[in-house]
């Protein structure tokens, strides 16, 4: 595994609990405001916005139609940090070999195939297990390529 995906993968590994952590229902901006005892307009004058406009950002972030900016904007107001991160449902590692493996056998079908119609003998099970492997090692080589076809 080369080194940058090692990294990442640790990092990825502090983030997993937050992978479990929900957004509430109304959005954090309301439920760390109401928590807070503000009003929409004591927010919204920290904001330097109107009422109206809060109150549409906060059904915004309720609905998933806020941007990353706007969220920035009303954590630091609320006194928090905004933290964003992608965290992966597995480890990219094992991302990355399925890819290959659905490749490689992609691949070999279709070679399979050719040697079918071509009245040639195809691989036994261990043959093609072997030939798989191979293909699989090959394309992990250059990773980039795995995501050339959909």
């Amino acid at each position: 595994m080369n080194i940058k995906i090692q990294q990442l993968a640790q990092r990825f590994e502090e983030l997993a609990p937050l992978a479990q952590v929900r957004r509430p229902s109304r959005g954090w901006i309301r439920a760390v405001r109401e928590t807070l005892g503000m009003t929409t307009r004591q927010f919204a004058e920290r904001l330097g916005i109107k009422q109206p406009s809060l109150v549409e950002l906060e059904k915004s972030e309720a609905a998933g139609n806020i941007t990353v900016k706007s969220l920035e904007r009303a954590a630091e107001a609320l006194g928090c940090r905004f933290v964003y991160a992608l965290v992966p449902a597995k480890p990219l590692t094992d991302t990355i070999e399925e890819r290959a493996l659905q490749l490689a056998r992609r691949k070999l079908a279709a070679v399979e195939q050719t040697m079918r119609l071509e009245d040639q003998e195809v691989r036994s099970k261990t043959g093609q297990k072997e030939a798989e492997r191979r293909l699989v090692a090959e394309l992990l080589r250059r990773p980039a390529r795995l995501w050339d076809e959909p």
